[in-house]
């Protein structure tokens, strides 16, 4: 299991955090995520062998943030 913190460019609305949030919800892979609208950032804990990185941030790219940095834990 690995644990990530995104930094995200900032989320306008809490509306917009709950959407990111559902859709790594529903990734497979994704065991946990949680979204903090203030400081605009997106903690994940994955099962790498099923998702990647790259893939997790595809799906927040998608609904039009960027993710500004990555720090793994």
């Amino acid at each position: 299991m690995k644990k990530v913190t995104l930094q995200l460019e900032t989320l306008s609305c809490p509306a917009c955090a709950a959407k990111v949030q559902a859709v790594l919800k529903k990734s497979k892979g994704v065991k946990e995520s949680e979204v903090l609208f203030n400081s605009s950032r997106v903690k994940v804990s994955y099962d790498a062998e099923v998702i990647n990185l790259e893939e997790i941030k595809g799906k927040i790219s998608k609904l039009g943030y960027s993710t500004l940095s990555a720090r793994e834990e």
